[in-house]
């Protein structure tokens, strides 16, 4: 089964919807034979690197609300992060482009750390309040992963590599209609659309397997042979 996960580093749900998956994987019995690939999306392709507002300040501005409303909506969603064990410190997140962070993420994936880095970009945004939009602060993540931090930093000056990586993910996401994220596709097949209960996803998880698992092998545990019909014929058992 393989599940491709859209997401933007600075995007709240996304990291509640990655755990609430990650829970929902850790109580589903074939999760051995499950991959996740992790796909870019950004929530603004046209954001400066550095906004100069914090994220009340931008949320507030993006729907029209007083700092004050933007701040209770953003302890909402803290108190979500809460319930699947992670810490949102809105007061101290540096909201920023993405596209680099993106970029990371796919070198990452052509090392094999690909989980590891998208783990670790979310945490460091939504939590450490680190600057993702910083090169050396995205070395730093890279470095802490595995990473060879100037292979990372070589990356990160070619403004065309992985480029085309993080274009494509995008350029699929618009052929499937995704409008915001995050957004799951299970076996090109099925979708779910935002941070869903841990329940949404098991049930989800669930259903694919049955639905899509190859026809199991059964194990034989007859004691006589001579007990059946075959090839329009029937054995007929010696008397003992």
């Amino acid at each position: 089964m393989k599940i491709e996960v859209w997401s933007d580093y600075v995007c709240p749900f996304c990291y509640i919807g990655k755990r609430r998956l990650e829970l929902a994987l850790n109580q589903f019995p074939h999760s051995d034979q499950v991959e996740v690939e992790f796909k870019s999306f950004e929530l603004d392709p046209n954001s400066p690197k550095n906004i100069g507002q914090n994220i009340h300040e931008v949320l507030a501005g993006k729907y029209g609300m007083s700092i004050e409303k933007a701040k209770e909506a953003n302890q909402g969603v803290g108190q979500q992060a809460a319930t699947v064990g992670l810490t949102f410190n809105f007061d101290e997140m540096k909201p920023t482009n993405t596209f680099d962070a993106h970029r990371l993420a796919k070198f990452a994936k052509s090392q094999g750390k690909e989980s590891i880095v998208s783990e670790k970009l979310l945490q460091a945004y939504f939590t450490d309040s680190k600057h993702l939009g910083e090169f050396e602060t995205l070395a730093d993540i890279a470095e802490a992963a595995g990473l060879n931090r100037q292979e990372v930093l070589n990356v990160l000056n070619d403004k065309n590599a992985y480029a085309s990586d993080v274009r494509n993910d995008e350029s699929l996401a618009q052929q499937y209609g995704v409008r915001g994220v995050p957004y799951f596709v299970i076996n090109q097949k099925y979708a779910i659309s935002g941070a869903q209960p841990t329940e949404t996803f098991m049930g989800a998880l669930q259903k694919v397997w049955e639905e899509e698992s190859p026809t199991p092998v059964l194990q034989d545990l007859s004691t006589d042979e001579d007990v059946s019909c075959a090839d329009g014929n029937c054995v007929i058992p010696e008397k003992k």
